[in-house]
């Protein structure tokens, strides 16, 4: 990668410690140039942007030679009550697992992105991060 990249959504909460979070995939946002060189390495096919009434990427794939798929985002935007809105993290957060690296948007970053998102299960979500320590 070459450009800033964080995991959002379950994993993100989940390296953050909160818990019981059920981590189906891992949400990967990325700049378009890392989402583009990814998806030729990984020689992943090309999702075509169908409409999607609450999220939209200018690149978007999924990797699923994995245990859990990646899902890959880049550009991505989510239709909120003001309209379209970009979701572009400030901050970064770093966080080791099974000797990996990952990173992930603040903790107060992560759950306004999961409050602008929406979902109950973003709420659910946010909500345990509240719920832990400062």
């Amino acid at each position: 990668m070459r450009d800033d990249w964080w995991l959002i959504g379950s994993a993100a909460v989940a390296l953050c410690g909160a818990a019981p979070v059920e981590v189906a995939d891992v949400d990967l946002l990325t700049s378009i140039r890392d989402a583009r060189r990814l998806r030729e390495i990984w020689n992943a096919p090309p999702q075509a942007p169908g409409p999607h009434p609450l999220f939209r990427s200018q690149v978007h794939f999924e990797w699923t030679a994995t245990p859990i798929p990646v899902d890959v985002m880049a550009g991505f935007t989510v239709n909120t009550a003001e309209g379209w809105r970009a979701v572009c993290p400030r901050s970064r957060e770093r966080h080791t697992c099974v000797g990996a690296t990952f990173y992930t948007p603040a903790r107060h970053e992560l759950i306004g992105i999961l409050e602008m998102i929406g979902r109950p299960k973003d709420r659910e979500r946010a909500d345990l991060l509240r719920a832990l320590a400062p």
